[in-house]
């Protein structure tokens, strides 16, 4: 198990890294860019919102499934999946980035070109991301060991959430759009770079049972319909995933919510001679990096408390400092930075110790089934059918209300006075 750390540890990770780059920079700014630059309608922007809701769901199982039942090695081999997906994965990252064409205010067109940007992100990200998911469980059975690959990917995920940061200090948090672009182009030519070497250089250790069967049994036939209607309804009248399915609902929408809204809350409430441009953009970046140096420094506590307690313990520090922060009010502008940040690190750094529950009712599942091998691709997928419709109904509602309170007005009278705004 010595051999094993390292190397398959830094593969693993190299996958977070990349995939952090962008994921953090694409939720952090897709939003406020539409809405902003691109004037989408809200009528748009929510049936843009419902069609990915639809899709995001869909997507997980329907990948999970190809990717634990396929006889094609580039979907059934983890490190294949991401070795073939990584390309397409990052040029669906820079769709959002540029325009189809210089846009009008309410033009149909800004509505297409989100709906297709979220659908090819969301996609390509499933089926990359879900092998990996999948690599974590099948890498080791070992609760250490899967604690040193969250360890491993903490810090690739702290190097790689921190592309908001230098994104906001290169773009003066997007006004400069054209180095925006620039940017973001870099960004995925890394990406890609690190997610190709975890193509290359990681395995599952089922990897060469499954070679071995294979050899054996090259005309083994498909799974049947009802054999996977079997294998889903068994893992969904799981209660331990039952329950996580219902936590892990809220706090994808509270990661959403708080990675779509934070910039636009703070720009809005906080005023610029309070906190100036440079002073929000590590703000920005705080939020992205300081979770994943909490999960690092957590080491100890999660050997020794366990992942359960710790993740029930910043549920009750959110609530707590939402109260405090109500009763400030809004006026409190340095609580009120301090708060979006803190909430922004504690809902991230929660959710990043959610695979160690899931890897735990993976090997539940495999030991009371007996399978040859896990359904690892299969339970993630089926978590995200019911916890992904979350981040479609976070920007939906927020958006919604935000209107009912004037937004859209006054992000019209912000484009009309601010010539960053204009066409790139």
């Amino acid at each position: 198990m010595r051999h094993f750390a390292h190397p398959a540890a830094l593969a693993y990770s190299m996958t977070t890294l990349g995939a952090g780059m962008m994921n953090s920079i694409f939720s952090f700014y897709y939003v406020k860019l539409f809405l902003n630059k691109y004037q989408i309608s809200e009528t748009a922007f929510h049936q843009s919102q419902v069609v990915f809701m639809i899709w995001n769901a869909l997507n997980d199982p329907l990948f999970g499934y190809l990717q634990d039942n396929s006889r094609m090695e580039c979907c059934s081999r983890r490190r294949l999946s991401i070795l073939y997906g990584a390309p397409l994965y990052c040029l669906s990252f820079l769709l959002a980035w540029f325009p189809w064409r210089t846009y009008e205010p309410d033009d149909w067109l800004s509505g297409v070109h989100l709906m297709v940007t979220l659908c090819a992100f969301d996609g390509m990200l499933t089926f990359v991301l879900l092998a990996q998911c999948a690599l974590f469980a099948e890498i080791s059975g070992h609760h250490q060991n899967r604690l040193r690959l969250i360890k491993y990917s903490q810090v690739a995920s702290l190097v790689g959430s921190s592309s908001v940061l230098f994104c906001g200090l290169i773009s003066q948090n997007m006004d400069n759009f054209a180095a925006f672009q620039g940017f973001s182009v870099v960004v995925a030519i890394l990406a890609c770079v690190c997610m190709l070497y975890t193509g290359f250089n990681s395995e599952s250790r089922f990897d060469s049972k499954a070679s071995e069967e294979d050899s054996q049994s090259p005309q083994k036939p498909p799974l049947s319909l009802s054999s996977v209607m079997s294998m889903t309804w068994q893992i969904i009248t799981n209660r331990d995933f039952q329950l996580f399915v219902i936590m892990n609902f809220f706090q994808v929408f509270m990661v959403a919510f708080c990675n779509n809204f934070t910039m636009i809350f703070a720009e809005h409430l906080i005023p610029q001679d309070v906190l100036p441009s440079l002073a929000k953009s590590f703000m920005y970046g705080a939020g992205f990096i300081c979770p994943q140096m909490l999960v690092l420094c957590s080491q100890n506590l999660l050997q020794k408390f366990g992942y359960y307690r710790l993740i029930l313990i910043t549920f009750y520090v959110e609530a707590g400092a939402a109260v405090i922060m109500l009763l400030l009010g809004p006026g409190s502008y340095y609580f009120l930075a301090l708060f979006l940040t803190s909430n922004m690190v504690l809902v991230q750094a929660a959710f990043s110790l959610f695979n160690l529950p899931l890897a735990d009712i993976i090997d539940s599942d495999l030991q009371k089934y007996k399978r040859s091998s896990p359904l690892s691709s299969m339970v993630f997928g089926t978590n995200a059918l019911f916890t992904k419709p979350a981040q479609s109904l976070a920007p939906m509602l927020v958006v919604a209300v935000l209107n009912q309170y004037g937004y859209a007005e006054i992000k019209d009278v912000a484009k009309a006075a601010d010539p960053s705004y204009g066409p790139s």
